[in-house]
C-alpha cells in the first residue's frame, strides 16, 4: 500500500473541508440545533418514544447522525464534481496510487467530516440536556460505519454526476427524503403496521436506531441486526464505487 500517497491524499480531502468550515462543519451544527430547538420544544412534554427517555434526548442521536450521513456524503460527492468541473480530477488519476487507495482517501475523509459534525452536535446540544452513554463502541462503529456508506455512496454520485445539478437532485431526492424517514424524528413504534414495515426497507433507518442505541440501550429492531444491515449496505456501495473507479467510468473522458 502506498502509504504517503493515501495520508497526502486524505489530509487534502481534510483540509478542503477544514479550509471553509463555516459552510462544512459550522453551518450543518447549527441546523441541526434549530431541528432540536423546534421539534424539542413542540413535542418534549408531548411524547416518549422509549419509558424513561424523554422526546428531546431521543431527538440528540438521531439529528447527530443525520448530520453526519449528509455531510460525509455531501463531501466526497463535491470533491468529485468539483474536480471534474475543474479538469484537475487528472491529477489525481496520475498520481502512483490504486484505486483502493483513492477509494480508502475520500471516504476516510468523509468520516472525518461526518463525526466532526456529529462531535459538534452533540458538544452544543447536551448543554440543554444530558443524554447518556450505554455502550461507547456502539456509538463509534454505527456513527464509522454509517458514514462511510455514505461517503462510499457519495463517491458514486460525484463520478456518475456531470454537472452539479446532477449532485443536488441526488441529494434531495434519494439523501434528503431517507435520512428524514429514517427514525431521527420518531419512533417507529409509534408508526402503523404498513409505514414501519416500508422503514425497515431504509438502511439509514438502522444506521440511526443502532446508533441510538448506544445511548440509551433501547432500540426499535436488535443492533446486531442493524450492524448486519449497514455492513451489507457498506460493502454494496464500496463494491460499486471501486467497480466505477477501477474502470474509469465518467473519470477518463
Amino acid at each position: 500500500m502506498n502509504v504517503i500517497g493515501f495520508r497526502t491524499l486524505f489530509y487534502k480531502e481534510v483540509l478542503r473541508f477544514f479550509k471553509v468550515w463555516l459552510q462544512t462543519v459550522l453551518a450543518p451544527i447549527v441546523a441541526s440545533l434549530l431541528f432540536l430547538l423546534v421539534f424539542g420544544h413542540a413535542f418534549d412534554t408531548r411524547a416518549e418514544p422509549f419509558a424513561g427517555v424523554s422526546y428531546t434526548a431521543f431527538l440528540i442521536p438521531g439529528l447527530m447522525m443525520m448530520a453526519m450521513i449528509q455531510n460525509a456524503f455531501a463531501n466526497a460527492s463535491s470533491s468529485l464534481i468539483q474536480s471534474k468541473m475543474a479538469g484537475n480530477i487528472v491529477f489525481l488519476l496520475l498520481a502512483p496510487l490504486s484505486y483502493l487507495e483513492f477509494f480508502a482517501a475520500f471516504v476516510a475523509a468523509a468520516v472525518a467530516r461526518g463525526l466532526f459534525v456529529g462531535l459538534g452536535v452533540y458538544a452544543i446540544a447536551v448543554w440543554a440536556i444530558a443524554v447518556p452513554f450505554y455502550s461507547v463502541w456502539m456509538i463509534l462503529m454505527f456513527a464509522v460505519l454509517g458514514s462511510a456508506v455514505l461517503g462510499a455512496l457519495g463517491m458514486i454520485a460525484g463520478i456518475w454526476a456531470q454537472k452539479f445539478d446532477q449532485i443536488a437532485v441526488f441529494q434531495n431526492f434519494v439523501i434528503l427524503p431517507m435520512s428524514f424517514l429514517s427514525g431521527v424524528f420518531y419512533s417507529l413504534r409509534g408508526l402503523p403496521a404498513f409505514w414501519r414495515d416500508l422503514s425497515h426497507l431504509n438502511p439509514f433507518f438502522y444506521m440511526v436506531d443502532g446508533f441510538r442505541y448506544g445511548f440509551f440501550g433501547v432500540s426499535d429492531v436488535s443492533p446486531w441486526m442493524s450492524a448486519a444491515v449497514v455492513l451489507v449496505t457498506l460493502a454494496a456501495v464500496s463494491a460499486a464505487a471501486v467497480a466505477m473507479l477501477k474502470s474509469g467510468y465518467k473519470l477518463r473522458d
